[in-house]
């Protein structure tokens, strides 16, 4: 009568059961696998970590462009016809989906540390792909509505690029131990090398990186020229509703340089103030004159417009944030702005301010289409401005210009090269800050031509400008980047070098250690013997090395084995659980059909001569650990057939 013992009772795994669960729904034990993952997995897994990184770079292009988000508005708002904020929902759009691609990825990496078999579930399958076509048609839709934002990506790498290799380098060298593992446990030679190869070129590449870094703000500090100017973007319209008398003297408290406004002729002959060709954004026309809505703003009386409120959207659509924390006599002074005369506006800005006027064309059916510039001269002129402080931009009638105000500041919004700017008698540039590189700023400066760049509003941009030795930048956010006293961060070459060099070395020492040890760890694991065999192990092993493996625990051991057993238990699946019975010993109806039991006594498994409890087993539901073991006697060992 062969004596029997309960197996070891079982503790749960949670972190496993997390683990295999979240990823593919197999919370049970028995659910779990060692064999190989399927090629079909395999594929999924490529087309996860594809997603991980367009998504990466596709939030960080919408994170790096947090300083157009009201262009992006105003944009989408001329071709949808309404205003609404996109930026936001597209921002929180854009984490979350590269937040679930991320967690999926690190649920794969852990699978493979653990030597478990991939299984994506099907949910997370279709939340991939659905996450993987939003990516690229939103993509593709900017690309082709607005290419010029994706140059604000390579402007952004200017800031970033030398932190973001810092961050790469730690995270390629942290994967180390996953390549270093799956190197160990690999039995083909040619396998080998194509692992190793393709982890040495990521790796000596990302090493080389730095050398093409550049950016403006790597030199020292002594190199470093003066703070640029900056001039408020239609007064100060995160105060105040743009172009309005209120925006105006917020800019001027705030001891900006200059302003930039937009100017507009009434149907009467009045200068004003007004961006767009319509008034529907800006003002509250659609309820005073519904029926004249989307007529062009200079086709109105200035007695008509004078009726309407030019503050109260500031308000309602709150375009930068800011509407919140205006005081209660501001809140009730911006709900009541009207539209500016420019003649209001420079009699605010006259005494210390420059000035940056821009035109609107008018509708060839205008009575004064002919004369605005000269209508617009003259009121300019009658405001007592220096005429030094005025830049004028607008092409047209240049000539007229400097003969009747030669004090002017000729300005040109267009890139050309430097002598034909001096050819056309300009001596200022107004353009946006994509569409200029560092050397272009140098060469202009060379050739006595200063730059002025739009729409700057965050500090990281302000300083990378401010390294590359712009002189000046126009702002909607003047009240921020005039409180920013030195670049975000300056760092001289030598010590950059040092930097860069160092992480190199570090990460290479880590990397030789961990292939080292993960190789002294996981080099033994095929090497087998009858006296230590382990069926179920922490580690991955592929089915030809399991069906070799049950080969010699069956023929090394002395057990009774009918013929017609054998092959069935060479063929049983490391799948299935081999679940306990009432006696307490573990029992696997193999189909039933062939009516095959186990019984274990006395098993342990040894393991470098120590014994230890197996990280992962057969029973799991009942309370029971099942761990396959070798035999240490075995006498107390038989295969008993129903």
């Amino acid at each position: 009568m062969v004596k029997h013992q309960p197996l070891q009772y079982y503790e749960p795994q949670l972190c496993l059961s997390c683990l295999t669960g979240i990823y593919g729904c197999r919370w049970k034990r028995y659910q779990r696998s060692h064999d190989d993952t399927t090629k079909w997995e395999r594929l999924w897994f490529l087309i996860l970590t594809s997603s991980f990184f367009l998504t990466l770079v596709w939030f960080y292009f919408w994170w790096e462009v947090h300083n157009d988000y009201n262009e992006i508005n105003w944009f989408l708002y001329n071709r949808m016809g309404y205003w609404s904020d996109w930026s936001i929902p597209i921002l929180v759009t854009t984490a979350a989906g590269f937040t679930y691609i991320t967690m999926l990825l690190i649920l794969a990496l852990c699978h493979i540390a653990v030597g478990q078999q991939m299984n994506l579930h099907w949910l997370h399958k279709i939340g991939l792909v659905t996450t993987l076509i939003t990516t690229v048609v939103t993509m593709s839709s900017i690309a082709q509505l607005w290419d010029d934002e994706w140059e604000m990506v390579f402007i952004s790498l200017q800031a970033t690029a030398p932190f973001l290799h810092i961050g790469a380098l730690a995270a390629v060298t942290a994967l180390s131990w996953l390549v270093a593992g799956q190197f160990a446990r690999t039995e083909k030679a040619t396998s080998q090398m194509l692992m190793f190869t393709a982890y040495l070129a990521v790796v000596v590449a990302l090493y080389l990186v730095p050398l093409s870094i550049s950016s403006p703000c790597i030199m020292e500090k002594a190199a470093l020229g003066p703070k640029p100017a900056i001039l408020g973007h239609r007064g100060a319209p995160m105060l105040a509703p743009e172009n309005t008398l209120m925006s105006f003297q917020k800019a001027v408290e705030q001891k900006v340089s200059g302003v930039q406004a937009d100017v507009v002729l009434s149907y009467d002959g009045v200068p004003f103030l007004m961006h767009d060709k319509t008034l529907r954004r800006t003002t509250n026309v659609e309820e005073v004159f519904p029926e004249r809505a989307y007529e062009h703003s200079s086709m109105f009386n200035w007695t008509d417009l004078e009726k309407l409120n030019a503050g109260e959207w500031f308000l309602q659509n709150d375009p930068f944030w800011t509407a919140g924390s205006l005081s209660r006599d501001d809140y009730l002074e911006a709900a009541n702005q009207s539209v500016c005369k420019l003649e209001d506006m420079l009699e605010v800005i006259k005494d210390n301010t420059s000035l940056i006027l821009n035109f609107q064309d008018l509708p060839a059916v205008h009575p004064y289409y002919s004369t605005y510039i000269n209508i617009t001269l003259e009121t300019i002129l009658a405001s007592g401005i220096r005429q030094q402080a005025v830049m004028w931009l607008p092409d047209t009638e240049r000539q007229l210009v400097r003969q009747v105000a030669p004090g002017f500041q000729q300005t040109s919004g267009l890139k050309l090269d430097a002598e034909r700017l001096r050819e056309k008698g300009i001596v200022k540039l107004n353009l946006r800050y994509t569409k200029v590189t560092n050397e272009d700023v140098r060469d202009y400066a060379t050739a006595n031509l200063s730059v002025n760049l739009y729409t700057v509003n965050e500090p990281w941009l302000f300083s990378i400008l401010w390294c590359a030795g712009v002189p000046s930048v126009t702002s909607d956010s003047s009240h921020v980047l005039r409180k920013v006293p030195s670049p975000i961060w300056l760092m001289p070459p030598d010590e950059y070098h040092l930097i860069w060099i160092t992480s190199d070395l570090i990460s290479f020492l880590v990397i030789v250690g961990v292939f080292i040890f993960q190789k002294w760890r996981l080099g033994s694991i095929r090497t087998y013997n009858p006296e230590q065999i382990m069926l179920s192990a922490a580690v991955r092993r592929s089915s030809q090395d399991v069906k070799i493996m049950k080969e010699k625990l069956i023929f090394s051991a002395s057990w009774v084995i009918p013929p017609y057993a054998v092959p069935h238990l060479l063929h049983w699946p490391s799948s299935k659980a081999i679940k306990p019975t009432d006696n307490g010993m573990c029992d696997h109806k193999y189909g039933d059909k062939f009516g095959v039991d186990l019984e274990f006594n006395g098993f342990r498994e040894i393991n470098n001569g120590v014994e230890t409890t197996d990280e992962l087993s057969f029973c799991s539901e009942n309370g029971y650990a099942n761990e396959m073991v070798t035999p240490t006697d075995h006498r107390d060992t038989k295969l008993r057939i129903n």
